[in-house]
């Protein structure tokens, strides 16, 4: 029997982390290179997955590389596998974290549901669940020249919750029709992913809760006294649940879905 030390042990095994330059999916990625993966991390912007890329490296000592994919574009997303090939010929860790989140500036997206438009609900879906869709597809061939495929998709306590809109009240927040729908079908990819491709890959959830990063003070109040560990949460709070699911610490898990909330989902 392996000890625990060997179950969470990554040397050799390479992982894929989509919006990976992001707070939370650097975060993640470092999970992963600390344990002796190979990282690869898939961003917008080009330059910068390359340097956060080199900047792994030198911490952890592993091999990173940074690609610049937009995910609403389909045929980039589909040249994925054909840039991975310098690297890598198989796929052991696919990290579906990237998300089109919106701003306050963007037409139709933080407002009210009258506002909200067709065109920004069709843009979140291509990212938060279309890519999800197209990338695992054409990465599926990699995944499964693996002998410990795992799939993580990231989504949010917004694709299982319906929102409480007081606690935004006062501030420049708001919580999109589209970002809930996408987080929910994304739920529910995973469920469907897990049986179709097992035993080959595994498919899981992570749905984080609030994020502590700059919002203001009478949310993050608001917030806090609807969480029973009190606190909103980190971007170190996803390290833990992303090794987990990408090791063999979790070898027998698939089709769930894991809420990393501090309890927010459980009054």
């Amino acid at each position: 029997m392996r000890k625990i030390s060997d179950l969470a042990d990554l040397t050799g095994r390479t992982a894929l982390i989509t919006g990976g330059t992001g707070h939370v999916g650097r975060a993640m990625a470092e999970a992963l290179a600390e344990q002796g993966a190979r990282i690869i991390l898939l961003d917008l912007d080009e330059n910068h997955a390359q340097e956060v890329a080199s900047s792994i490296s030198s911490a952890y000592g592993v091999e990173a590389l940074g690609i610049g994919v937009d995910l609403e574009n389909e045929e980039a997303v589909l040249s994925v596998p054909a840039s991975l090939g310098a690297i890598t010929d198989s796929l052991d860790v696919l990290v579906n974290n990237a998300a089109f989140c919106g701003t306050t500036s963007l037409k139709g997206w933080g407002v009210p549901f009258e506002d909200q438009s067709v065109g920004t609900w069709r843009r979140a879906l291509e990212v938060n669940l279309t890519a999800v869709f197209a990338l695992t597809q054409c990465c599926l061939p990699l995944l499964k020249k693996s002998n410990q495929a795992s799939v993580i998709n990231v989504s949010s306590i917004y694709g299982v919750l319906g929102p409480d809109l007081s606690l935004y009240e006062g501030t420049s927040m708001g919580n999109p029709g589209a970002y809930a729908a996408s987080k929910g079908g994304l739920t529910q990819l995973t469920r469907w992913l897990s049986t179709v491709l097992a035993p080959d890959v595994r498919v899981n959830t992570i749905s984080p809760g609030g994020i502590a990063r700059g919002q203001s003070l009478d949310f993050q109040d608001r917030y806090i006294k609807k969480v029973p560990m009190q606190r909103m949460g980190t971007e170190e709070d996803m390290k833990g649940i992303t090794l987990f699911l990408a090791s063999d610490l979790s070898a027998y898990i698939t089709g769930q879905n894991f809420m990393v909330d501090g309890g927010f989902s459980s009054w």
